[in-house]
This record gives structure tokens, sequence and C-alpha cells, in this order.
């Protein structure tokens, strides 16, 4: 119904209140100024301004008529910026897994420097376990992966940066009956307590569990957060990443016990699809940093 020359000048006469200051900021006659308000008025069938001597004041519909023009031209600058963004490989979203064994601490520093770098960009973040960070990959869910295991499940254009490894340590609650016992802890007196298990959150791959005995009973939760909750009331067993655990053994919440078997550590890495790089997914992969730098950040 407007063009952007139409909403244009009706925005340029509200702010100027004339149509010759206006002609003047927008290199055209005065006229032609005049001859489009009034051709908009009549499409309209109201009056936007009312003309004075040398001026001209909004009336109660042109203020309205204003505010919405100036959300219009703004929407319509995004379109144009936006649509030259996409041309030259940028996207308006960035997608990122996080497997849920990295800090979670650090995610916060991450969003608000990705928002401080891309404004107009939104980050799309999300929790998976085990093959599910693998799996949003695979599925386009996710650009990035952080915290996924290093052995690659899929076949595709992925590309991987070393994290280096994720120490286990088994705890248990200070008033479960494993708590009490001095010697290493074996697969048969294991396996007469519940496994707190967290479930896998991949649709496609096979789904996998990092630590249960055989014949063993689950407690499935959804997170390290439900596991922790779990263990702290002594309701089942199982291995935490030491980051997690340690703080809590340090205070008295957690007591850790000696397995006879210990865990294998789990090789840790940072993935991408290599056929949707853009340039916010370089900054990302650029301000993430080497391994060092992700094994500090992420995994300590």
């Amino acid at each position: 119904m407007f063009s952007y020359n139409d909403l244009q000048v009706i925005d340029v006469v509200a702010r100027r209140g004339s149509f010759s200051a206006a002609a003047e900021e927008l290199h055209k006659v005065p006229s032609a100024i005049s001859y489009t308000v009034r051709t908009i008025e009549e499409r309209l069938a109201v009056e936007l301004f009312v003309r004075l001597h040398r001026q001209v004041e909004l009336t109660p519909a042109g203020q309205y008529f204003v505010e919405e023009a100036r959300n219009l031209l703004k929407q319509m600058e995004q379109l144009r910026l936006q649509t030259q963004r996409v041309a030259n490989g940028w996207s308006q979203s960035v997608s990122v897994a996080l497997d849920t064994v990295v800090r979670e601490s650090r995610v916060n520093t991450l969003v608000r420097d990705f928002y401080r770098q891309f404004p107009d960009m939104e980050l799309h973040l999300t929790m998976e376990v085990f093959n599910g960070v693998w799996d949003a990959l695979a599925d386009g869910r996710a650009d990035i992966a952080i915290g996924a295991t290093a052995a690659i499940p899929v076949s595709g254009h992925f590309d991987y940066r070393d994290m280096g490894v994720l120490e286990w340590r088994f705890v248990v609650s200070p008033d479960h009956p494993l708590a009490a016992t001095s010697h290493p802890l074996e697969e048969k007196e294991l396996s007469q307590y519940p496994a707190i298990c967290l479930e896998d959150t991949s649709r496609v791959l096979p789904k996998r569990v990092t630590w249960l005995m055989d014949n063993q009973r689950r407690i499935m939760v959804p997170n390290w957060h439900s596991a922790m909750s779990c263990l702290k009331s002594g309701l089942g067993i199982t291995v935490v990443p030491a980051h997690m655990a340690l703080p809590r053994i340090a205070n008295g919440e957690l007591v850790e016990k000696e397995l006879a078997v210990k865990p294998a550590f789990s090789p840790c890495c940072l993935a991408w699809n290599k056929a949707t790089r853009n340039p916010a997914i370089e900054w990302l992969l650029e301000y993430l940093g080497d391994s060092e730098q992700l094994h500090r950040e992420w995994m300590r």
C-alpha cells in the first residue's frame, strides 16, 4: 500500500515540521513532498497533518501513522541488512549444543560475549546428553557442539578440536551404606544399588550409558542437576565428572570411594559441521580457543 519512499516522506515531514524543510533534507522540491503527503492521506481517507502558515502539525491519526511508519522503516532496513548478510554467508542465528558434562558457569559468559559481538543475531543453546550432541549436529539442529565425545559416531563433513579428557569420580552420599567401606568396591557389591543414569538425548543415533553394572537397576534422570540430587539423597550411585564432584567432596556433600575397576577417561572435543560455516561460527571457533583453553574453561 505504501512504498519505502512514502513512509520516509511522512517521517521526515513529521520530524522537521514543514514541507520545505523535509524537501531540503530529501533533496526534493516542496511541491513533490506536498503531493506525496496528500496522496497518502487520500488513500487513508484521513488527514495526517494540520496545515499551518509555514508549518504542519500531526493530527492524532497522523501521530499513530508516523509511529507505525517508523517501525516499518526499521523492519525494512533490517530486512535489507539481513538479506545482504545472508548473501555474504551470515545467518540470523547460530545453534550450539552443549553436552551436560561441560561447566554450566561458562555458558553465561559465552552468551554475554556473543551478543556483544553480534547484537542482531540469535544464539540458540541446547543441553544434550552423550550421543545427543552428535545427533544434533548430524540432524542440522546444531552448528557447533561443545563437549562431544571424540569418537565420531556419524559420517559427514565434521571437524573437531580436542578438549582433553574428562575424568570421572565415584561418589556417594555420606549416609549411603557404601560410604563406610574402606576397600576397593567390586562390581558384585556395586550392583546391589541402583545406578543413576542420564537419559541419552539422541533421537536417531543409538543411545548409550556411561556407567552401569550387569543386571543393575537404573534411575533415569534428564541432567546432572537431577543426578546430584539423587546422589545426595542416597537414592543411587554413579560416577560423576571430576569438576562437578570435587567441590561437593570438599564441602562434605559427597564422599569419594575407590573402585576396583576405575572408569575410563572420556576424550571430549569441540565439533562443528564444516558445511555450515559463516562469520558468526568462525568467531565462535576462534573465541572458544585452542585445546588447552577449551579444557581449562569447560572441563575443569
